[in-house]
Order: structure tokens, then C-alpha cells, then sequence
């Protein structure tokens, strides 16, 4: 526990000279007495830094952070996505924040390489570059094998040295102020700070073993080996482990590179349409879906084909979940509130008691507002985000993936928008739900859902069945914000509570004790 005192201490000072607390202070006041902590820690004989002031809030918020390191840039990026903690305003100033940060050596990626995959596995790597970008968690090199014979170009991600002891250790004595917190201002026990601390620790540790990555990306590739157009980097399980992950190189243009793309000839407008298509297809047809798909994160390679990168977000949903989703958004493009209110019914989402034609009405003042929009302004995303804020008035249970797909969906139609500013969401979508909603009554179908199901443990990767789903419930916890009662990780949370209440009555007691002494002796 001392250790955590010093640990702590070390990042309330970053904290304290760093310009957080006066800009999150415009949107959400915090106690005095944590004000007068900051302002004790913040104390400092050297000159103040000069702010720069010229950058509005979220950048300043931003570039704050980020020079604070790979903890504090992943407590930005969580909070982005808990506005009921932070505040909407404030969530949205996080939503930018860039993951990066110097890369390390190229001398100490090879040591990493050398331990992990051994001397053979390491020689047998050529060309291996300076690292080509830099992550909180990792880096990426580009390099060279010798697969069967056939020399490849390669992408080789490798984990920050140290980077779990140091992470691990900064967010448990974060956990120890979200404890203490807790403990000194009552009013904070409803935002549940030390359950979201813990949240943050378990997501990004799963992160941290690139395993999981490879294995998402193994399981990604087999569901769309057939979509035409689109291709998921091979992955490299020789080449593979705990700190390195080896996937083919995406030769190709980052789709925010517009113009670029426009001199190449490449069809902009269709590739912001396959964007979207290729996205619901994976969530209805394969209830697996990339949920990072940011601009920075899609490549055309040079045959025109959309290639996703980076895979330690994935979203997944049940046969239930693909089934709701693609009804409620197909009712809503054919404008059938009935039947969309028909369907949360028969799912059991709302009560059964809820009166379906109450619920259809709910449900048209949601659709109808929209379908008045231009098209540039309509969003699937934001419309499931209404959904979900009306049904809750009805007592509709809480969907951990479909809230995880809803966020996802606001960013891809983005990325779309900005290929192509007129793309018609409902149009876009509607062969999509369309197609599987006929496929799914084919009674062939239930036939193959059957035989996919008892293939899906050899699909994930024999080498390591766990996997994906240790890190599956890792994103269910992310898109729910909770952490369910059965699970060991409850167990484990539990458990260091009891450890920081137990060292927060000693100290109380020690300094109780010291006190009497005081008085007696003095």
C-alpha cells in the first residue's frame, strides 16, 4: 500500500501541473477539497510551463493527457465513452484524444522479438525497420519472412517494454483515490469510480496480450474470406505471442486520404457505401464486427479492396441480438413501427405488459423526425441511440453489444460521410438487412447455423480456445459500463476493496493513536 501512496503522489502530480483540472473545471465543478489537494501537490520552486492558450479546450485537454503517458491516455479514452461520469460536453473534448507516443528503440524491439519467439524465429525475420508508428500500448515495424519458400512483407507489432508492471501499478493507485474518494465525498459513490478504474484495468490488460488481437483477426478473416472486396491481413502464429504480432503488410491508401484516393481512380462513393454494407453484414451475418473502425484504422490496398486494421476492439452479438437488430432497423427504413414494437416484444426486451400501440407511437416520434432530415443527415447510429433512450422509459433491458454497435455505427457512418457527404444510410443498408432477414427464414439456414456452431472453437484457433473468449467478456463489460456478479473479475474486484478498506481503517486508527499520544505526552 505504500507503494501506491508514492505511485500515487508521482501522477497527482502530473495531474497537478498539467493543465487538466482548470480545463475540466469549465464543465464540471469538482469538491473543494479536491481543488485544495491539487493545488498543494501542484506546489513547484521551478517556473510554470506557458499554456498554449491558442488550442481550444479538447485539444489543450488532449495534448494534456497525452503527455502524461499510456495510463492517462487510456482513462481519456475510456471516459470518452462515460458521458454519465464526466458529462456529455466533457466526453466529447475526450473523443480526439490520439493514442501516441515516442517509440522506443529499435535495439530494445529486437530483444523483445529475440525472447518471445526465440533465436531461429528471430534470425529467420529480415529487414526489420525503425518503428513506423507508436502507440500507448505498442509499436509497429515493417519487416520480411520466409513463409514457405515466399518472401513477405510484413507488420510487426510489438509491446511497450515494461509497459504492464508500469501500467498495472499507475492505475491501482488510481483505483486507491477513486477508493479513497468514494470514501470522503458520499455524494461520488453513484458515479461508482473504483468499479470503473477497475473496468479500465481489466479492458486494457486483455489488450495487452496481442494473442487476443491475433486471435480476433484469425476469426475476423474466416467470417469474410468470401466478401468481395474486402480482406483482413493474414496473421503470422509462427511469428506471434504474449508482446509481438506478425500480420501482413497492407500496401494501400488510409481512406482519409481522400484526394489520393481520387488519384488512383478509386470510386469513392462505392467504397463509402461498402464501408457501411461491409460493417452491418459482419454484425448481422456474423454477429463479430470491428468496433475501431475510425478513419485511421481503414486501408484501400492497390485491387481496390477495403482492408481494416488493428483488432483489439471487436464487437460481438448473440442470434438474438443479430435478429433484433436487423428487424428494428429494417421496420424503421420501411417506417412499420408496429412491427418494430412487435419485435422488442416478442424478445422479451420490454415487459409484456407494455401496450404495444403506446410503444409503436414511442417509436414513430423517433422515425418520423428523421425521415423529414436531408440525407446527409440521417444516422442509423444516432437513431438506435434514441431508440435505446426511448425504450428505457419502458423498461427495456440494457443490450451491452448493441450499445457497443451503436457507438461503432456513429463512426462508420462518419467515415463514409466523409468519402462521400450525400451517402443515403437507408438506402446503403437496405439490401443488406433485407438479404439476411430472407436468408434467416430459409429452413436450410438453420441447418448450417447448426454445423457453423460446431465448428466455431476450431474457427477461433485451436491454439488457444480461451482467448477470444476471455477478451469477448472483456467487451461486453466496455460496451455495459458494469462488471456482472458470477464473474471472476467480481471476485477480484471484491478483493482489493477489502484490501484498501482494511488499509484505510489502519490509518484512521494510526492516526487516532498518534493523536492520543500527542496529547498525552505533550
Amino acid at each position: 500500500m505504500i507503494k501506491k501512496l508514492i505511485t500515487l503522489f508521482r501522477l497527482g502530480r502530473k495531474v497537478a501541473k498539467s493543465d487538466v483540472l482548470n480545463i475540466t473545471t469549465k464543465f464540471q465543478e469538482p469538491p473543494l477539497s479536491i481543488k485544495i489537494l491539487f493545488k498543494i501537490l501542484s506546489f513547484s520552486f521551478s517556473e510554470k510551463k506557458q499554456k498554449d492558450i491558442e488550442k481550444d479546450e479538447g485539444e489543450r485537454l488532449s495534448n494534456s493527457l497525452e503527455s502524461m503517458g499510456t495510463t492517462f491516455i487510456k482513462l481519456g479514452q475510456f471516459l470518452a465513452t462515460r458521458p454519465d461520469i464526466i458529462g456529455e460536453e466533457l466526453s466529447k473534448k475526450l473523443e480526439n484524444l490520439q493514442d501516441k507516443l515516442p517509440p522506443f528503440s529499435l535495439l530494445e524491439a529486437k530483444e523483445i522479438i529475440n525472447n518471445d519467439l526465440g533465436n531461429e524465429t528471430y534470425d529467420s525475420i529480415i529487414n526489420l525497420s525503425e518503428p513506423i508508428a507508436a502507440a500507448s500500448i505498442a509499436q509497429v515495424h515493417k519487416a520480411q519472412i520466409n513463409d514457405n519458400g515466399i518472401i513477405k512483407d510484413v507488420a510487426v507489432k510489438i509491446l511497450r517494454p515494461n509497459i504492464r508492471k508500469m501500467f498495472n501499478e499507475e492505475i491501482d493507485a488510481m483505483m486507491l483515490f477513486a477508493f479513497l474518494i468514494e470514501s470522503f465525498i458520499k455524494k461520488t459513490k453513484r458515479l461508482k469510480l473504483v468499479e470503473v478504474v477497475f473496468l479500465l484495468k481489466e479492458i486494457t490488460n486483455l489488450e495487452m496480450d496481442l494473442r487476443f488481437e491475433a486471435a480476433a483477426a484469425n476469426e475476423y478473416a474466416e467470417n469474410t474470406k468470401n466478401d468481395v472486396g474486402f480482406r483482413i491481413p493474414q496473421i503470422y502464429w509462427n511469428y506471434t505471442s504474449e508482446n509481438v504480432m506478425t500480420l501482413d503488410w497492407v500496401e494501400g491508401v488510409s481512406i482519409r486520404e481522400t484526394q489520393k484516393l481520387k488519384d488512383k481512380n478509386f470510386n469513392t462513393k462505392k467504397i463509402a457505401e461498402d464501408i457501411i454494407q461491409n460493417f452491418l453484414r459482419h454484425a448481422v451475418r456474423d454477429g463479430f464486427f470491428h468496433a475501431d473502425m475510425h478513419q485511421g484504422n481503414i486501408f484501400v490496398d492497390n485491387d481496390g479492396q477495403i482492408v481494416p486494421i488493428d483488432f483489439g476492439i471487436m464487437g460481438r452479438l448473440d442470434n438474438m441480438s443479430k435478429r433484433f437488430l436487423a428487424e428494428i432497423l429494417f421496420g424503421f427504413i420501411q417506417r412499420d413501427y408496429r412491427k418494430v414494437a412487435e419485435v422488442h416484444l416478442i424478445a422479451g426486451l420490454v415487459p409484456k405488459e407494455v401496450p404495444i400501440d403506446d410503444l409503436a407511437q414511442a417509436l414513430r416520434s423517433i422515425g418520423e423526425p428523421i425521415f423529414g432530415q436531408a440525407v446527409k443527415d440521417i444516422s442509423g447510429g444516432k437513431l438506435l441511440k434514441q431508440l435505446f433512450d426511448v425504450t428505457e422509459k419502458f423498461n427495456m433491458q440494457t443490450q451491452p453489444q448493441l450499445l457497443m454497435l451503436q457507438k461503432t455505427m456513429v463512426v462508420v457512418e462518419g467515415v463514409a460521410r466523409k468519402l462521400n457527404p450525400d451517402t443515403n444510410i437507408w438506402t446503403t443498408s437496405k439490401p443488406v438487412l433485407e438479404n439476411w432477414l430472407k436468408e434467416t427464414k430459409d429452413p436450410m439456414t438453420k441447418i448450417n447455423e447448426t454445423l457453423q456452431n460446431t465448428s466455431e472453437v476450431i474457427k477461433r484457433l485451436p491454439e488457444f480456445p480461451e482467448i477470444m473468449d476471455k477478451a469477448n467478456q472483456a467487451l461486453t463489460y466496455l460496451a455495459s459500463g458494469q462488471i456482472p456478479q458470477n464473474s471472476n473479475s467480481y471476485r477480484a474486484l471484491n478483493t482489493q476493496k477489502s484490501e484498501m478498506t482494511a488499509f484505510r481503517n489502519q490509518s484512521i486508527i494510526g492516526v487516532l493513536v498518534l493523536v492520543i499520544f500527542g496529547l498525552l505526552v505533550f
